[in-house]
């Protein structure tokens, strides 16, 4: 019996990075009717950012069932069951291989799921690459008024389709509000400055050991404030994004030691902020979550404002500032229409399509857009923009590394997909994955200095 003729909507939610299976998982739940139960099966992507057991609990995302798999095995899995939604929470490339493979997986089959893909965070490179390996799926969502209105025009400027443009926010935005001097447990806690670090930006070890030294000289600075570096992942993880020098390590050997008010900090994002009094980053997503929960935000200009760095995303925000106006007691104040495109801010405008709704309500066209499809007659196959004849030099290569041919079968010779791996193999892939990891953070730095010499 297909899913969408009981009360419980079956979602299929694969994902590259923790981040993503964060992201993809959450956004599932919110597409979901009220009165519908979800049925979540996570599949994480094989690849050099799986996560470990540590993230995935560090996550806190449940689901019913979860385990890991090759495009391949994906393909077939979907091919072989029943499901409602199937959500791909990729980077670009394994998005468009996953809808050239599901089109050929589904073809001939009377009933589809509804295919839904987006983005995990701000959205500042690569804006027509990304969205043009995107397009296809039967929902692109976009997380506020401004991205949709990009997402459009880029899809329309090539002659695409821009129907699956849908208007939502994060997902996992929420939490409680920031009252300030008004909250009576920050009168029993110190101030905390908390910094958000993340994995790829910057990318040299100069800039890194700059911010994180201003950080530490900020705790000394002022003693009666906790100063915590918020970390992504530990040594050995990765994230969405590959971590070359991660701080902990660098802190690790700056001399003079560490000041007894500045500590490191792991977990969950929303339980950090709970406690937070200052958020300070380059970049980070993290700045929409702590403006979405009233919290003073800094977005770093130390380093300038730069597109490689992804700051230049909040020109207009009124949250720009350097560590030497911080040091001196500035706290910033977001511009309120700034911050209502972005699609947050605890009950104000969330930029959504009524452009006067709530966060609340950031998810109801999508929901009632999935909601149509799921209980529709039979979906068209998956059109993707790029095909062999639109993009011949680009796409067989996107495929291939996903062992897909140019029609979005499996190529000769492809890992086979119609058994689980076997203990053996298991622990070959995570010694590989270990020896990636190691080699990505301990032997490309060397052989880029080497480089340099």
């Amino acid at each position: 019996m297909p899913a969408s003729a009981t009360n419980t909507l079956r979602v299929a939610v694969l994902a590259d990075s923790d981040t993503r299976w964060k992201w993809g998982a959450l956004t599932a739940h919110r597409l979901a009717p009220e009165a519908s139960e979800v049925r979540l099966d996570g599949f994480l992507l094989r690849g050099r950012a799986t996560p470990t057991a540590r993230q995935l609990r560090e996550v806190g995302v449940r689901s019913d069932s979860l385990r890991e798999v090759t495009g391949l095995e994906f393909l077939r899995a979907m091919k072989e069951a029943a499901y409602d939604i199937v959500l791909l929470s990729l980077v670009g490339g394994g998005v468009q291989a996953m809808l050239h493979g599901l089109r050929r997986a589904w073809d001939g089959r009377t009933k589809r799921p509804v295919v839904v893909t987006g983005y995990v965070g701000v959205v500042y490179e690569k804006l027509a690459d990304g969205l043009l390996l995107r397009h296809g799926a039967d929902l692109v969502l976009a997380n506020s008024r401004q991205d949709a209105d990009r997402f459009r025009a880029v899809y329309e400027g090539v002659g695409a389709d821009a129907s699956s443009v849908t208007e939502v926010a994060l997902p996992f935005l929420g939490g409680r509000p920031y009252t300030g001097a008004d909250d009576p447990a920050a009168e029993r806690r110190p101030y905390t400055v908390v910094f958000a670090v993340q994995p790829s930006v910057p990318d040299n070890r100069r800039d890194r050991t700059y911010l994180l030294n201003r950080l530490i000289g900020h705790a000394r600075l002022h003693p009666d404030r906790e100063v915590l570096l918020k970390l992504r992942s530990k040594p050995g993880e990765h994230t969405t994004h590959i971590e070359e020098l991660p701080y902990q390590k660098l802190a690790e050997k700056l001399p003079g030691g560490l000041p007894a008010n500045f500590r490191l900090a792991y977990g969950n994002m929303g339980e950090v902020l709970d406690t937070t009094d200052l958020l300070v980053t380059v970049s980070s997503t993290a700045a929409l979550e702590s403006l979405h929960r009233r919290i003073p935000t800094v977005v770093l200009t130390d380093l300038g404002i730069r597109e490689t760095l992804g700051n230049h995303h909040f020109v207009g925000s009124g949250c720009l500032a350097s560590w030497d106006q911080l040091d001196a007691g500035y706290e910033p104040a977001p511009d309120p229409r700034w911050v209502a495109r972005q699609g947050v801010m605890a009950g104000g405008t969330s930029g959504t399509n009524s452009g006067a709704g709530s966060y609340a309500t950031a998810f109801d066209a999508a929901r009632a857009r999935v909601a149509k499809l799921v209980a529709g007659p039979e979906l068209p196959p998956l059109a993707p923009y790029y095909t062999p004849v639109t993009a011949p030099g680009y796409l067989p290569g996107i495929l291939a590394r996903h062992h897909l041919g140019p029609d979005g079968a499996p190529l000769p010779g492809a890992p086979a997909a119609d058994r689980q791996a076997g203990p053996v193999r298991q622990i070959v892939r995570r010694a590989a994955r270990g020896a990636y990891r190691h080699g990505v953070q301990r032997v490309a730095p060397v052989i880029r200095r080497m480089g340099e010499l």
